[in-house]
């Protein structure tokens, strides 16, 4: 029969015409009498073979047939039967047949409202006319063998029964939204079968890339597309276990909506399978939403922000339960890791910080969300600490203007850490004596504090009057952050490849975006190129306000503290010499006394290392000058 209309088509192409093959398939209602005897799996395995005359029909006729009723409805009547049932011996046949009907609509944007719309479409007429159809296709093995022999009574009752008129056609008009090609894909993307659950999300993809902007309305508002696939990510993540180690979770990577599966090299561990599935489906939300016609993404991305994360986290992150907390914050951690589309960007940060750009302090509004993930910074439980500035350094990664200015620099404007009054100096020449700095008093000298270095000559200037970047960077380091840490707290020295200029040179080799991987959270913060915030957190000089307190003016005080306490740990240098290589994995790891103090050291040199090779990434020697100008209104 697929050969006779193919042939009869490629004769009537120069007429222009509809061919009496073609004619007599659509009026004696044969695709109709098909879809009911692949309905009743009559005989066994029929079903299968007519959802592959439809695929092929649809995709080998050239001549337009979704428009024609007698078509629309057997197809309806198809997409009802498929993704209904998991591990169907049918998937591969109805994902083929689902592949054909968007390849039409994408070639058509306009028939997209028309398959979608179901029996809507049909109207009363095709109720009607349903009845009359299935009647004739209960009669249709009599006239189709008019050379054999009728069957016997028992026989023809037996087959009519299993052609009884289909539940759908007795419902009223409008009861059969809720089965469409969109309910069918998703059905079929939770498929076991990889090659069939992939085939579908494409599919599904394609349906919701189309340009047309009524056929994207129609699938908004009428469809049950967000809905759907917004209700399968929130009933994955509800099937995560509630034991879920945060370490794990974070571990998990290599994740897509492409290959769902947790690699199998990495380490297994309890629920590790439906973490996979969820990350997966959540990056293939995140996938939609980034190819998405802009009225599906902003629809789908609202639709995963109200039912996700407000819903379902929010609650679990401002719960009583420690484990609550931590699982959550772990699981929205990795979620912000794994998210690329601006649309959903936008509502993960309006829902972490609010739609206002004001301060967020617990104190001005304790009921906020922002307000208690900064509290979760400094929370009784150590592990839930970590947790959230791990999820607040991911949020920090992202490029979205808010975040800086909601988190950082609504604190800064108007520079309320600096003392009013005085003034600001010319260059860093006028303020470079370390004696003179108001941190390093002659008390604070004679507790034990010793500089690490001696303050290098006066910088050289070029003919032009301005001095040399590379000579004022690296004087300002070394008499701040470098010279911190005093000599008999430095170990990195006495291994091979581990002193400042290494340390250096390794982070002006990297690209800046693997740098803002390593850091910590203040060192991330750092690395933004404002000039508040290089202010406030790398310039050692700031004339501080009464009470305030800088990233530098902190460090001082700890270094005071750790050279008071180095004088009560027996054998200092040895004992931090072999903690660093134990960090290292040098040496086998063993109990010392003092450890977290000497991992404390070890870890406070390496951080002012950290935000030395920072300011050298912002301010390398190739750069013009040192010059920071104030960026335009609304830009960071």
């Amino acid at each position: 029969m697929l050969d006779i209309l193919v042939y009869e088509e490629k004769q009537q192409a120069a007429a222009g015409e509809t061919g009496p093959c073609l004619e007599y398939l659509l009026q004696h209602k044969i695709l109709e009498t098909l879809c009911t005897l692949g309905k009743a799996e009559y005989p066994p395995g029929m079903r299968q073979q007519v959802l592959q005359f439809f695929s092929k029909v649809l995709a080998q006729v050239q001549h337009p047939l979704l428009h024609y009723l007698n078509v629309h409805r057997p197809v309806q009547k198809l997409l009802r039967l498929g993704g209904t049932v998991p591990g169907s011996l049918t998937e591969k046949e109805e994902v083929q047949f689902t592949t054909v009907l968007c390849s039409k609509i994408q070639q058509d944007p306009a028939l997209l409202t028309y398959i979608l719309e179901g029996k809507k479409t049909i109207g009363r007429k095709a109720s009607r006319e349903a009845t009359a159809s299935l009647r004739e296709a209960a009669s249709v093995r009599d006239k189709d063998r008019p050379h054999s022999k009728a069957p016997d009574s028992g026989t023809c009752g037996a087959w009519a029964s299993n052609t009884q008129l289909p539940a759908e056609t007795q419902e009223p008009d409008g009861a059969i939204g809720e089965s469409s090609l969109i309910t069918t894909l998703i059905g079929l993307c939770k498929s076991k079968k990889g090659r069939v659950a992939l085939k579908a999300r494409e599919n599904l993809l394609l349906l919701v890339s189309v340009a047309s902007q009524a056929a994207a309305t129609y699938l908004v508002q009428s469809s049950p597309c967000c809905p759907a696939i917004v209700e399968h990510l929130c009933q994955l993540y509800q099937s995560l276990p509630s034991s879920l180690d945060p370490a794990d979770i974070a571990a998990l990577e290599g994740i897509s909506w492409r290959l769902p599966s947790a690699p199998s090299d990495e380490a297994s561990f309890p629920g590790k399978e439906a973490l996979a599935a969820f990350l997966g489906w959540f990056d293939y939300c995140d996938h939609l939403i980034t190819e998405a016609h802009t009225v599906v993404s902003d629809a789908l991305a609202k639709a995963v922000a109200e039912k996700l994360f407000v819903e379902i986290l929010q609650p679990q992150l401002l719960h009583v339960s420690e484990q609550s907390v931590l699982t959550s914050t772990a699981l929205l951690t990795v979620m912000l890791r794994q998210l690329r589309s601006p649309a959903l960007l936008q509502e993960a940060v309006a829902f972490l910080l609010g739609m206002d750009q004001q301060p967020a302090a617990p104190e001005d509004s304790p009921r906020t969300l922002c307000a208690h993930l900064i509290r979760h910074c400094d929370h009784l439980s150590d592990e839930i600490s970590i947790a959230t500035l791990r999820l607040f350094e991911e949020l920090l990664q992202k490029p979205h203007e808010q975040i800086v200015r909601s988190l950082i620099l609504c604190y800064l404007e108007g520079r309320p850490y600096v003392a009013r009054g005085s003034p600001e100096p010319e260059s860093y020449e006028d303020t470079l004596d370390l004696e003179e700095d108001p941190y390093f008093t002659d008390s604070f000298l004679d507790s034990g504090f010793q500089p690490s270095a001696k303050p290098p000559p006066a910088p050289a200037t070029n003919p032009d009057g301005k001095t040399a970047v590379t000579e004022i960077v690296n004087r300002v380091l070394s008499l701040s952050f470098l010279c911190l840490v005093p000599e008999e707290a430095k170990t990195s020295a006495f291994l091979e490849e581990t002193g400042y200029d290494t340390y250096v040179h390794d982070a002006y080799g990297l690209p800046y975006s693997l740098n803002l991987q390593v850091t910590s959270v203040l060192s991330r913060l750092a690395l933004f190129p404002h000039p508040l915030i290089h202010e406030y957190l790398l310039d050692p000089y700031t004339n501080l306000a009464p009470g305030c307190r800088s990233l530098f003016s902190v460090l001082v005080r700890v270094i005071g503290d750790l050279m008071q306490r180095i004088q009560r740990v027996p054998q200092f240098p040895g004992k931090l010499l072999l903690v660093r290589r134990q960090l290292m994995g040098q040496v086998p790891g063993e109990q010392l006394d003092h450890q977290t103090f000497l991992q404390g050291v070890v870890v406070l040199e390496e951080f002012c290392k950290e935000l030395a090779a920072i300011a050298f990434v912002k301010f390398p020697p190739h750069s013009p000058h040192l010059h920071l100008s104030k960026p335009r209104e609304g830009h960071v």
